[in-house]
């Protein structure tokens, strides 16, 4: 597995995305055995970013991650995300209030059974306190040595702007995928500029583009796909169409359509670390293969002039709080 620098962090080009192994896609029910085992053979392909949240579950999935990780934790750069609950009693959605903040972190560092977290990421902009409060009580906590790093996501170019300038933000995680091409106009050219790294999250499409997806039906009610705009209505066959043409680039070179949509993403440039999630070891085994792949120019070409999806990523409620 070949490595890359998020600033100042190293970091296995792709990473694993632990949520879904507890949280969102929750049809298949979950298996924490699978999910451990998953995470054991991500380790011994060479990964070595694992991401969690406290949110996932809720504090189930940082349960399970600090589970597997016991013995192991030297092989991984732990990365996990506070903000989405409150620990003062707010209410709004939104919580990175700097009380909030270090009651966050003490809960997420037992739950994970480690003293350190390696990467902190704000889970949203919380737009009832000033980035600057909230970036500077993540620099104590540096100072104090419970955390390495400091991440945003969903950050829009003014609070990315804003954060570093208080103290250095190491990765910006985001969704984008052939299917969210969103960062590449604002976002990305502010974190280059300031050299930050950029952790992409969903980069199959939520699973479309590994070519799996063939109707809404296949979705249990409990899977927030289910109602997704991008997995209904219309959409739905505009999204899959996109889908099968990255299926044919896959047919042309012997890959899964899965590691053809990780290829693109590993070509936009050697400061971004996607987090494919899965809880399945033969997942975790293609989507790692990804890394030795190569697309040609004219593929890349292709893939990079197909339309974005269609729908919204996320429901209203959810989208307003991310910053474009």
């Amino acid at each position: 597995m070949k490595h890359i620098r998020l600033r100042d962090l190293d970091v296995s080009r792709i990473g694993l995305g632990a949520m879904g192994m507890s949280h969102g896609y929750t049809g298949a029910g979950s298996d924490d055995e699978q999910s451990v085992r998953t995470i054991h053979r991500a380790l011994e392909l060479g990964v070595t970013l694992i991401d969690t949240a406290e949110v996932y579950g809720p504090y189930t999935n940082e349960e399970l991650v600090g589970r597997a990780l016991k013995g192991r934790r030297d092989q991984v750069v732990l990365a996990t995300k506070f903000g989405l609950i409150s620990h003062t009693g707010r209410d709004g959605g939104t919580d990175s209030s700097p009380a909030s903040i270090r009651t966050a972190v003490e809960g997420s560092l037992r739950r994970l059974g480690t003293d350190c977290i390696d990467l902190y990421y704000q889970h949203r902009v919380d737009p009832g306190t000033p980035i600057e409060e909230t970036v500077g009580v993540l620099a104590e906590l540096v100072v104090e040595g419970k955390i390495r790093y400091i991440g945003l996501s969903e950050a829009g170019p003014d609070t990315i702007r804003r954060a570093d300038a208080v103290h250095p933000v190491t990765a910006v995680q985001s969704e984008y995928s052939l299917f969210t091409r969103d960062p590449e106009a604002r976002v990305l050219p502010v974190l280059r500029e300031l050299n930050i790294g950029f952790v992409p999250f969903s980069p199959l499409g939520r699973g479309f583009l590994t070519g799996k997806i063939r109707s809404p039906e296949q979705f249990a009610a409990d899977d927030f796909r289910a109602d997704n705009p991008r997995f209904t209505g219309e959409n739905f066959q505009h999204n899959l169409d996109l889908a099968d043409q990255v299926a044919a680039v896959a047919a042309e070179i012997g890959a899964t359509p899965g590691q053809v949509a990780l290829a693109w993403l590993l070509a936009q440039g050697e400061d971004i670390a996607p987090i494919p999630g899965t809880r399945r070891v033969e997942r975790v085994e293609e989507n790692t293969a990804a890394d030795a792949l190569r697309l040609t120019d004219e593929q890349l070409a292709r893939l990079s002039a197909l339309p974005p999806a269609a729908g919204d990523t996320h429901n209203p409620a959810q989208m307003k709080m991310m910053e474009r």
